[in-house]
């Protein structure tokens, strides 16, 4: 498998010769500067592709072209928002870019409720607190029967986690799901927006009525719409699985399980319809067996992302190292280099350690947490080559 990294454009503090020095083939990015659903144009992707080649490396995967709100609810302008992507594909296209990572996951992307999680040696990671979330819906939110979609025990924690949190910890709550995590991916609130908790709330509204059944129509009329160019281009779409991989907030899931990605491939059935295997994202449900998922859908994957997570029947789940957890790495890694050897993959998600705290990374996108991940990954894919 190719290895690819992703890279936050011309301003990331993580330069491409930085990625060369560490073995990185390819690159994984976006036109960060475009507001979501305006059209890519040709000179700017090209400008984008020939800076990275300037640097020995290719443009190899883009993530993400943003699907827009109104496309996922079906608004009144989502044709028009359709036209316009079909138009930064076909620009894609002409540049000679052809995999496109795409989620389709309602108002928010990857949910955490803790972005520097402590481990015993002193790195940190990303950590989902299930009661912690709950509180966040029921009190911050104040989501209308919200307390409905947790259990008894659950609502109990919750009301005695009210009685000791700290106005500190409640603000945090709110940068951490509703800012941190999405304003850096073309998110639909960004640092600095005021009232964030109103503006998210209005974007919950706008799914009122939308369940599973419509999602997932809204998700077909799209992707048939947009399979012509893909057909005359030869790009590849290829859908992130949800994260984590069930509902919230209301909000319905559609890319969570063996059953949903089969759903998802069936309903447009075109080679260039496909997966981004994202093992971390799966593996945070209990109910996915991760090297199955991955045997089923290997044909249909155009891009993996490689990292994992451990899980527990609380609801709780950590990004675990690259070399344990519920992803079952290696065990992906013989199924992909044997079934789809030129796929690109990315390690993601990597502890923060050593010096990366105090660089402002992006939630995740750490430099030596991702580089020594890409090592482990480089040595478990040269055991299986071996």
């Amino acid at each position: 498998m190719e290895k690819t990294w992703r890279w936050f454009g011309k301003n990331d503090k993580i330069t491409l010769p930085m990625l060369r020095q560490i073995g990185v083939e390819g690159i994984v990015t976006a036109l960060h500067s475009i507001p979501n659903g305006e059209v890519w144009p040709l000179d700017a992707i090209k400008d984008m592709k020939e800076f990275i080649e300037l640097h020995g490396l290719r443009w190899s995967v883009v993530e993400s072209l943003p699907v827009s709100e109104s496309i996922k609810y079906g608004g009144p302008d989502r044709d028009q928002l359709i036209e316009n992507y079909k138009i930064s594909l076909a620009n894609l296209g002409k540049a000679g870019i052809k995999t496109v990572c795409y989620n389709f996951m309602p108002v928010i992307d990857w949910i955490r409720t803790d972005l520097e999680h402590p481990w015993e040696d002193g790195t940190s990671s990303l950590y989902f607190d299930k009661i912690r979330f709950a509180y966040f819906d029921c009190y911050i939110l104040k989501r209308p029967n919200a307390e409905k979609d947790y259990t008894a025990d659950e609502m109990a924690k919750v009301h005695e986690l009210d009685k000791v949190i700290t106005e500190k910890e409640k603000d945090d709550l709110i940068d951490t799901i509703i800012v941190k995590t999405q304003g850096f991916v073309n998110g639909n609130i960004k640092e600095g927006d005021l009232n964030p908790v109103s503006i998210f709330n209005g974007l919950l509204k706008k799914y009122d009525g939308i369940n599973k059944d419509a999602l997932r129509e809204n998700l077909r009329y799209f992707l048939s719409a947009i399979m012509p160019v893909c057909n005359e281009y030869h790009i590849n779409m290829c859908i992130h699985p949800d994260d984590p991989p069930y509902a919230v907030l209301g909000l319905p899931r559609i890319i969570t399980s063996g059953e949903d990605i089969q759903w998802f491939l069936d309903a447009v059935d075109n080679p260039h319809n496909g997966l981004t295997f994202c093992a971390g994202s799966l593996s945070a449900g209990l109910h996915n067996d991760v090297p199955e998922l991955a045997r089923r859908f290997a044909h249909r994957t155009h891009f993996v992302h490689l990292r994992s997570t451990e899980a527990t029947p609380d609801g709780n789940f950590i990004e675990a190292s690259h070399l344990e957890g519920r992803g079952h790495l290696i065990k992906l890694i013989r199924i992909f280099e044997k079934e789809r050897p030129d796929v690109p993959m990315r390690v993601d998600h990597g502890r923060l350690m050593l010096d990366d705290k105090d660089k402002g990374y992006n939630p995740g996108y750490s430099f030596h947490g991702r580089m020594l991940a890409l090592a482990q990954v480089e040595g478990m894919m040269a055991v299986v080559r071996g």
